[in-house]
């Protein structure tokens, strides 16, 4: 009887399946010689002897960091949200289940500890195995698979060609693949091999790691991983998507069960044990790390801000990709300004106010607080989800912020585009007023008027310093429900926001002073885009807060300059920021600098208080703190507003139809809160939900009581002003009679209109 060949050495069967089982072409027979011949030597003297086939292929191994998630930070360490491109965290090896170790190289490589790196009897194994089974078996082991994951993890950084189990592999990959891990493995001990490789492996879309898929799959420690939750882990390695735990349970299951078995076979585990978690079901428990703002834990828009500023900043990367690369895959700490106290007291107020589900998809609400000695941001409260998904109430617009930063319109910030300030944009009238030497309580004429067509208003920087009404029928400002026209005094113009009053004073001024007083201090157009932030209009109807449309950050800040004595600090939400490696960027250091002197900031302030006590915002319950403020409403009533402040904090109370423009973009109307109001002012929904937010935080941020103005800003007494920032000797033409002293309001003028003007004299009731 003919002798039966071996199937290994049957040349017409063979040679091909070895070649197939290998991945080679053309270069096939150059490998399979290379393998063969030291076969005999991997019998007797082991793997040093067996791979000098390999030692002569001069390649090396460039290992960059592994991407691990950026945490952003609030003030008190709390977290505000992950971003990730790869969910790694990274663990030390005695940080992991001894179970999950031994799970791991029962069915990957139970060889590992014995081998040099490439294990050319689990090879030649692997082969008899496939020739003469017709299976697959693989025979790549940890080492192996740990330097393709960092040559994938290195190509995916770098933009090259990720690989997966073999597929698309020539022979010079599968070669320098080998040659790597014997190198890999005379560099570092077994130990810390099975350390990174459990720490840069995929488990699942965007786990990578054991510790990121321990928390996914189980919610448990890498430590505490137990037997069958061990298995599962080893067993999906080998497919993430094919033996995926959620997408096909079943196949996990079985790929669960064989690698416990393997456990059994290699002496990792008891009969019992083995017996007791082969019968248990997948047990997940999946806990989701959610990437980015989307999945904020707190303040989302303020996190989508904080992006914005890192992916424009060159200090992360010369290139958007090189800051994108930073922020997403290097492990980013960033430490913030936020102060979770205050944003959860605005979120809370802004959700009470109007909540996205009761809310029309066109309102939207936000609440911005700053320290105004700083510049800190402190919350960023928004309404409505950020979400990109289209449906109403999501939006990932951010509407407390520019569109640019710095109108760089390539460095944008997200923002919506700012909106009309109305009438909070009047105390810049009074700050010019007071810089010129003026008093707060002289008398200026608030009768209704018309400026005719051609009228000329003193405007420094308009071409012949002039500014002349064109409008053919002239310009004629009304008061709220057009009542309340007298005589009276600057201060309760702006107390009761008397537009009237307010075009009388700035008609004695210059309109471009006043414009440059508010744009000084930081107001400015949310569109800006021709690389600077650019001015408000001079027009007379911009003075009542039709000349422009600013943004909640932009008022906050001009505010604070009022706050702070004059002093305005640069808005800053970043304090520290350091990558996982220790490298560290650079913040904005607090940044102030005066912009109007103290006694016009003193002022002002005397007059925003006189509103809270008798204008728009004398019936708000917000607590005993003394406070300033300024109601605000558009022509068209679809943006209000309320700017609330002390000494301590500066907050930005906004509710407008963000979506709306034209005379028919009203709140009126809409559903607000689950309520529909025929008619909406600044005082009305704006303030209320301010004064709701401040009865969150009795005792935060309360600063020192504002200092009062020189006495001479109170009597009808011309100041004469020797400040760099006024025109110091300008007559005044204010009528002066009925003056009531110091601190006095003119008697006779009791009983005026407590809202909010309009932009174009129509009027809005704050």
């Amino acid at each position: 009887m003919a002798a039966r060949k071996s199937p290994l050495f049957d040349t017409a069967t063979t040679l091909g399946k070895i070649i197939a089982f290998l991945g080679i072409s053309g270069l096939a027979g150059v490998l399979a010689a290379g393998l063969l011949v030291p076969v005999a030597a991997a019998a007797g003297t082991g793997a040093s002897a067996s791979i000098q086939f390999f030692e002569e292929l001069p390649v090396e191994l460039e290992r960059e960091a592994l991407a691990q998630p950026t945490r952003i930070l609030a003030a008190d360490d709390s977290l505000i949200a992950t971003l990730y491109e790869e969910n790694r965290q990274p663990v030390t090896l005695d940080q992991v289940s001894p179970t999950m170790k031994d799970a791991l190289i029962a069915i990957e490589d139970y060889r590992f500890y014995e081998h040099g790196g490439v294990d050319l009897e689990g090879i030649m194994g692997a082969i008899a195995s496939n020739v003469s089974s017709g299976t697959s078996r693989g025979a790549s082991t940890l080492t192996q698979q740990f330097v393709t994951n960092v040559l994938n993890d290195t190509a995916r950084q770098n933009g090259g060609t990720v690989t997966f189990n073999g597929q698309g592999k020539s022979v010079g990959d599968k070669l320098r693949e080998m040659k790597l891990a014997i190198a890999v493995e005379k560099e570092l001990s077994k130990d810390e091999v099975l350390e990174g490789y459990l720490n840069i492996v995929q488990f699942s879309g965007t786990s990578y790691g054991i510790q990121a898929a321990s928390k996914y799959f189980f919610d448990v420690d890498a430590k505490d991983l137990n037997i069958q939750q061990s298995a599962l882990l080893a067993g999906v390695v080998n497919g993430p998507t094919y033996y995926s735990p959620t997408e096909n349970p079943e196949r996990a299951l079985e790929r669960r069960n064989l690698v416990i078995d393997a456990m059994l076979t290699r002496g990792k585990i008891t009969q019992e044990e083995h017996d007791a978690a082969i019968v248990t079901d997948l047990g997940l428990n999946v806990t989701p790390t959610i990437s980015g703002c989307v999945g904020a834990a707190q303040a989302p828009y303020f996190c989508d801000y904080v992006t914005h500023l890192i992916m424009n900043d060159p200090a992360y990367g010369e290139t958007i990709d090189e800051r994108e690369n930073v922020l997403y895959r290097s492990g980013l700490t960033i430490k913030t300004t936020l102060d979770p106290r205050v944003q959860s007291a605005a979120q809370t107020a802004v959700n009470e106010t109007a909540d996205p589900d009761t809310t029309d998809g066109k309102v939207g609400h936000t609440m911005l607080s700053l320290d105004p000695t700083t510049g800190n941001i402190l919350s960023m409260a928004q309404n409505t989800r950020y979400n990109p998904e289209l449906a109403e109430g999501n939006t990932v617009l951010n509407f407390n912020v520019d569109q640019f930063d710095g109108g760089d319109p390539s460095k944008s910030l997200g923002g919506g585009g700012g909106f009309q300030p109305g009438s909070t944009y009047k105390p810049f009238t009074v700050a010019a007023w007071l810089e010129d030497g003026r008093s707060l309580n002289q008398v200026v004429n608030g009768s209704k008027r018309t400026y005719p067509q051609g009228d000329e208003w003193e405007a420094s920087c308009a071409e012949g310093g002039e500014f002349t009404i064109f409008e053919e029928d002239g310009y004629t400002p009304q008061n709220y429900g057009d009542i309340n026209y007298r005589n009276t005094t600057v201060l309760e113009g702006l107390a009761k926001s008397l537009n009237t009053i307010t075009m009388s004073s700035a008609r004695e001024l210059d309109l471009c002073r006043i414009r440059d007083i508010a744009y000084d201090l930081g107001v400015h157009q949310a569109k800006s885009s021709s690389g600077q932030e650019e001015q408000f209009i001079i027009d007379p109807s911009a003075l009542i807060g039709g000349g422009g449309e600013a943004a909640p950050m932009s008022m906050a800040t001009a505010y604070s300059g009022f706050a702070n004595d004059g002093i305005v600090c640069e808005p800053r939400a970043l304090t520290d920021v350091t990558a996982v490696d220790g490298t560290s960027y650079p913040v904005p250091a607090v940044d102030c600098d005066r912009k109007i002197p103290a006694d016009v900031a003193h002022g002002v302030n005397y007059a925003t208080q006189r509103v809270m006590s008798e204008g728009s915002g004398q019936l708000l319950e917000y607590g005993d703190i003394p406070m300033a403020g300024k109601t605000g409403t558009n022509d068209a009533r679809s943006q209000t507003w309320f700017m609330g402040y002390n000494s301590g904090m500066v907050t930005a109370s906004w509710i407008g139809n963000w979506q709306g423009e034209g005379a028919n973009s009203g709140l009126g109307g809409l559903q607000i809160g689950g309520q529909v109001y025929p008619e909406i002012d600044g005082s009305l929904i704006a303030a209320p939900s301010w004064a709701r937010f401040m009865r969150q935080v009795p005792g935060l941020y309360v600063g020192a009581p504002f200092e009062n103005p020189p006495a001479s800003m109170l009597t009808t007494r011309q100041r004469t002003s020797t400040s760099q920032f006024g025109n110091p000797n300008r007559s005044d033409s204010t009528s002066n009679n009925g003056g009531t002293g110091t601190g006095g309001v003119l008697g006779g003028t009791t009983g005026g209109n407590t809202g909010d003007a309009g932009t174009n004299g129509n009027g809005g009731n704050g």
